[in-house]
């Protein structure tokens, strides 16, 4: 930035549009992505279970493209960590929902997949796919002797598009378009014991 007091003001206020200009096409457009509403950690019987309630808005590309038959994978990530005061924080739990979406043009249906266990929905609407991704409900976390009541622990979640399991002519692509930025930023919250 030194640089630019040295310019002229009409270079600066062309500089600054530059800058501007590259800031806003980096980030990520609003309008599309995944996003976690809520989410807690409970106790439930011997173990601590996740409930979430997650948004997922499809770009216009992601939507083409899952029409024409491109399966399109999320990660929901879930860790539990236990605070430290003198060292890292000792992680607990490191683990992952990972849900398919693909249409199936021959059925007209979107089949839901998910990869952990196998279980296959099949859906008459995009909406109604996305529903079922959206809801987590009783989660199995970690058991409730692993949880000492005297310590605190941080929850974190995110959900992360996958653009590596892309078709390969459409990974270059998917780096560098926002559209294809379908993701969530951590969200993270306190354990309630």
């Amino acid at each position: 930035m030194v640089f630019i007091m040295h310019l002229s003001e009409k270079s600066k206020r062309l500089c600054y549009i530059l800058c501007s200009i590259i800031i806003f096409l980096l980030l990520p457009f609003t309008g599309h992505g995944a996003e976690v509403k809520q989410a807690e950690i409970r106790l439930q019987g011997e173990g601590y279970v996740l409930t979430a309630d997650i948004v997922f808005q499809l770009s216009e590309k992601a939507k083409d493209a899952l029409q024409n038959g491109v399966p399109l994978f999320w990660d929901l990530q879930i860790k539990l960590l236990q605070h430290r005061d003198y060292l890292w924080d000792k992680k607990l739990v490191d683990t992952a929902i990972r849900y398919r979406i693909q249409y199936q043009a021959m059925l007209n249906m979107y089949r839901v997949r998910n990869e952990d266990n196998g279980k296959v929905y099949n859906f008459s609407t995009l909406p109604a796919a996305l529903s079922l991704m959206s809801a987590i409900v009783d989660f199995p976390v970690i058991e409730k002797l692993r949880i000492d009541a005297e310590k605190k622990y941080l929850c974190f979640l995110k959900i992360n598009f996958d653009r590596n399991l892309l078709p390969l002519p459409l990974r270059p692509i998917a780096y560098i378009d926002s559209e294809w930025y379908l993701s969530s930023d951590w969200t993270l919250w306190p354990l309630k014991k």
